[in-house]
């Protein structure tokens, strides 16, 4: 894996501007199919440099800086899924793709559901889905099965907000997630060394990250992923999942889709693809050559 960036030859960071003035970034390297990458939420494009240095030499691989984040503009507004999904359709057409495939993590998942509701499959090869609740929210007058099949995680957006942004208390009853303590580990050495890449090149600032986090969390993508996904999708997960009965339930109802459970000594948790980049890029490079 490289140890800097120059240890990656071929890695260019480009800019492009939204059709609402914003300036996003995007990290790219390699040659052949398209292979649009978008991350969750807080993250950015130095986090994906191992999984770019393995995939370039294979793809021509794109991972875009949403707004807000990584290296792309500070904006004040802006900050729900549906432009999310429109800055990305922006960069196809600036891109110029007649077709790609695509991979969405954590929120990256939800900006592209929106983006195949709002923009359809014309420009979609292939889809991949990282370990996303299709409702982070639970409704109050859901029953547990619907809970679980959505894979939500909390029962009041706000105090989950609060925690995420602010680091405030919060418990079991209102949050349930593994996210943080499974980011804390640092048995992997890939997962070590890509984020250090983010820290060392990317300065977060939280207070423009967080204005879309409750708008993301107040997402239900069921109908989406139920009735548009009509392209083959791939959908990883982990045991340590926050929703993995939720991901069970997404392969369930997209046809043509494939399930990837990793196990604990794979690094199953919200964070495999970076934790486990080589077993990762194996898997998602078989899916798009099928």
């Amino acid at each position: 894996m490289p140890t800097k960036l120059s240890d990656f030859k071929g890695l260019q960071i480009n800019r492009f501007k939204t059709n609402d003035g914003v300036e996003l970034a995007y990290w790219e390297a390699g040659s052949g199919q398209p292979l649009i990458f978008i991350p969750g939420w807080s993250a950015n494009g130095a986090e994906y440099i191992n999984v770019m240095y393995l995939l370039s030499k294979k793809y021509h691989v794109y991972v875009l800086d949403p707004r807000n984040q990584g290296l792309s503009q500070r904006v004040a507004y802006g900050g729900r899924i549906a432009r999310f999904s429109a800055d990305l359709n922006d960069m196809v057409q600036h891109l110029g793709l007649s077709s790609a495939d695509f991979c969405g993590w954590s929120m990256g998942a939800s900006v592209l559901w929106s983006y195949l509701d709002l923009y359809g499959t014309a420009k979609v090869r292939k889809v991949a889905f990282i370990d996303e609740p299709i409702s982070i929210y639970s409704h109050a007058d859901w029953s547990e099965r619907q809970r679980l099949d959505a894979g939500a995680i909390t029962s009041s957006v706000e105090r989950m907000v609060a925690a995420f942004t602010a680091g405030a208390a919060t418990n079991e009853l209102y949050v349930r997630s593994q996210a943080f303590a499974r980011a804390q580990m640092t048995d992997s050495p890939a997962f070590v060394n890509s984020e250090a890449f983010a820290n060392a090149v990317i300065r977060n600032d939280v207070a423009a990250m967080q204005l879309v986090l409750f708008d993301h969390a107040m997402n239900d993508w069921r109908d989406v992923v139920q009735h548009k996904i009509t392209v083959p999708a791939a959908i990883f997960t982990g045991v340590h999942s926050d929703s993995l009965a939720g991901q069970r339930w997404l392969h369930g109802v997209i046809p043509n889709s494939e399930l990837h459970v990793y196990s604990s000594e794979e690094q199953g948790d919200h964070f495999l693809a970076f934790k486990n980049p080589f077993k990762f890029t194996r898997d998602l490079s078989t899916f798009l050559d099928k």
